[in-house]
């Protein structure tokens, strides 16, 4: 069998898989369920378009990383080859762990387990059935390998994640301020005493990947009407399990039943908890919303319907956050109108905050090289006054209530 496929990118043309490993992680069950799970979450309901997968953008980091690979190695760089399949697997995987509608999960079904930890487990299951040959992409993940650049571009402020998501959700939303030219950034990539670094004729692709990136967290990952609609279902899977642990059995796929029913934490997250969340995935939770939207629960059923038909609460972003006496008022007004205690009420009013920083001057540096060989923070290096500006953290407040007047 042909393992050496051609996938046909709508961003990037043709990607090539490289090598016959990476096609067997690819076809792999695990991996296959990234096709449904949505790379934007709820986003869709402000951007039609943004229904591209976790699987799109997996491949893009494998292609992206191939490139990256080939330049480094024409710029003297020794790569093995294990090392280079390495790298493939790591950014391969680097998302397998993320549950549906991505980050919501991490609030709602299991109780503070990131995807990045769920990841881990992933690859460490497959390590077993793969006879040992992820090990280095797991040292490289973990940021473990001796070679430190290798982990940077797995994980930093200018690796392959965000080359192919900044690029690809601005492709997919039609937000062109995030497109950005990850092409011309992986030409100008270099390694210095181990670390990755960025030549000096790429200052320019930098401040415009910081800057865009800045501009997509505000316009897009962070709008108010995706990040309501996030919050909404974040509070339909915690209904749900509060019911279910009064003993409603609600009617849901079994994978969804299984963390309904269970509290999974860190603690007790284990293989077959691991082969439960593995068939997990958005269809799961859209069908049971689809369900749920006729249950005689007031909470439950209101909010499902709010999503199903993109009728959402009212959302307020402020600059401080919302006086109690404010937030009273509402679920006060929202008690009375529907005859609920406050306790649900609480589900339809409530506030919470918001936090943008492009870039961290503080970890995980992007270092510019100068042609004299002086090696500078991209803060310092460039001209941008903003860039300053711009890695000063930014925090937003919102408030979120019914469509009901006060």
């Amino acid at each position: 069998m042909n393992k050496l496929k051609i996938l046909n990118d709508p961003i990037y043309g043709f990607i090539t898989i490289p090598n016959s490993l990476i096609f067997d992680l690819i076809q792999h069950k695990y991996f296959q369920r990234l096709r449904r799970i949505t790379q934007m979450g709820m986003s869709y309901l402000v951007y039609p378009g943004a229904h591209h997968t976790r699987f799109h953008h997996a491949i893009g980091c494998v292609h992206l990383m191939q490139q990256t690979v080939n330049v480094l190695r024409f710029k003297g760089v020794t790569i093995s080859k294990e090392e280079e399949t390495g790298l493939y697997i790591a950014i391969l995987l680097h998302d397998i762990g993320h549950g549906p509608f991505s980050h919501a999960m991490e609030n709602s079904i299991v109780n503070n387990v990131s995807h990045e930890e769920i990841s881990l487990l992933f690859m460490k299951r497959l390590n077993e059935e793969f006879n040992g040959s992820l090990t280095l992409a797991i040292q490289i993940f973990k940021g473990e390998y001796k070679r430190k650049f290798m982990c940077q571009l797995i994980s930093s402020q200018l690796d392959m994640d965000r080359a192919d998501y900044l690029k690809r959700d601005s492709f997919y939303t039609g937000v062109a301020e995030g497109n950005i030219n990850s092409e011309r950034l992986i030409t100008m990539l270099n390694v210095v005493d181990d670390e990755l670094v960025v030549e000096e004729k790429g200052i320019y692709s930098v401040e415009k990947f910081i800057i865009a990136r800045r501009l997509m967290y505000w316009q897009v990952y962070l709008h108010k009407t995706g990040l309501v609609a996030e919050q909404l279902l974040i509070r339909v899977l915690k209904r749900a399990k509060e019911l279910y642990n009064l003993g409603d059995k609600l009617e849901a796929s079994d994978a969804l039943i299984y963390f309904l029913k269970h509290r999974i934490s860190n603690d007790n997250f284990t293989n077959e908890t691991l082969e439960v969340f593995s068939k997990l995935d958005d269809f799961d939770i859209i069908s049971a919303m689809k369900q749920w939207q006729y249950h005689e629960d007031f909470v439950l059923s209101n909010l499902c319907e709010m999503i199903i038909n993109r009728n959402l609460l009212k959302i307020k972003i402020k600059n401080k956050p919302a006086k109690e006496s404010n937030l009273k008022k509402h679920i006060d007004v929202m008690s009375e109108t529907y005859n609920i205690s406050e306790k649900e009420a609480k589900y339809f009013v409530f506030q919470g905050s918001i936090f943008n920083q492009a870039y961290q001057v503080k970890t995980k540096r992007i270092n510019i090289l100068h042609k004299s060989g002086k090696i500078e923070d991209i803060v310092k290096a460039s001209d941008q006054l903003n860039l300053k500006a711009l890695s000063k953290p930014v925090t937003k407040y919102y408030i979120c209530y019914p469509k009901v007047k006060v």
